[in-house]
């Protein structure tokens, strides 16, 4: 969806190389959040095609959700378990307020000028997360 446009449920089946019902359950989980959307429908000989879209391109939560949290690091772990050597850099930092904001700051900035890799080409997914960390109980 992200790089080849709408696409059917039997389009994303075949290009993911799974089963319509998984594809189907996991196009319902994200449409729930509303991180997919339906594109547009087509009437065609046996009924009606749904084409399906990604319904941002950034995505910035301001409220807390878990449920979407929850689908999003779903995602990105289904991303990682089908790739036989993810390159994956992780690290976490513990900032105060005006640390934090400066580096939402500039990570909003490198993120926002990054471009998107050209199809055909190898691709590194970059999943940028500040949150407030839960008080600790003393």
């Amino acid at each position: 969806m992200k790089h080849a446009g709408p696409a059917t449920l039997s389009q994303l089946a075949a290009r993911l190389g799974a089963a319509k019902g998984t594809v189907a359950h996991h196009l319902r989980v994200l449409t729930e959040p509303g991180m997919v959307r339906e594109a547009h429908r087509r009437q065609v000989r046996g009924g009606t095609e749904r084409y399906h879209e990604r319904a941002f391109r950034r995505l910035v939560g301001h409220a807390t959700d878990a449920g979407a949290t929850a689908v999003l690091l779903g995602a990105f772990a289904e991303e990682l378990a089908g790739d036989p050597d993810p390159l994956v850099h992780l690290r976490q930092l513990r900032l105060t307020p005006a640390q934090a904001q400066r580096l939402r700051s500039t990570l909003d900035a490198l993120v926002g000028e990054a471009e998107e890799a050209p199809p055909g080409e190898p691709r590194y997914g970059v999943l940028v997360s500040l949150y407030r960390h839960p008080a600790q109980v003393r």
